[in-house]
């Protein structure tokens, strides 16, 4: 949190001010119980009054006394990828909710299936790539992060000023 503060306090006077946070723009990723914690992150920020750009949750595991499917209103867009079938004890959440759907927009939740897919996992230890196969492939398969790039390329494109469009080219 408080790098995240020092790099929003562009003029690093130790005070944030409203046009400091509106600038912002914070894209919270996590797989798993990082997952869970990227929405907890959000809702932090939220108290702050922090706007936050993006969520990106992937396979969300649920830590105790969390609520990471409930989207935060200070956050403009959510996207959640799951898979739910094949071996393996993880199983990530199907679906996360906006709690203002007026001011969160929800992507989508994208369902990820890995029967006859092969994902190299060798990145895991034996154990995981074993017992928890398709947790760990949700979050090494390139088709998730091409979709989470252009999701991201999509975000920021639509926020730039037009100074930063002329810039550009």
């Amino acid at each position: 949190m408080a790098e995240v503060l020092r790099l929003i306090d562009t003029d690093q006077n130790g005070t944030l001010t409203a046009a400091e946070t509106r600038q912002a723009k914070i894209i919270v990723y996590g797989h798993s119980w990082g997952a869970s914690e990227a929405v907890a992150f959000a809702k932090e920020l939220e108290r702050l009054k922090i706007p936050v750009l993006l969520t990106i949750q992937i396979d969300i595991v649920p830590k105790p006394g969390r609520q990471p499917t409930l989207i935060p209103s200070n956050v403009e867009a959510a996207v959640n990828f799951f898979q739910s079938e094949g071996e393996g004890l993880l199983h990530g959440r199907s679906e996360v909710v906006a709690e203002d759907p007026t001011r969160t927009q929800i992507i989508g939740n994208l369902h990820m299936t890995y029967e006859g897919q092969h994902v190299d996992c060798r990145n895991y230890p034996w154990f995981a790539r074993t017992f928890n196969k398709p947790h760990h492939e949700i979050e090494n398969d390139a088709r998730v992060w091409k979709q989470i790039a252009a999701i991201i390329d999509s975000r920021l494109s639509s926020r730039r000023s037009p100074m930063d469009q002329a810039a550009m080219h």
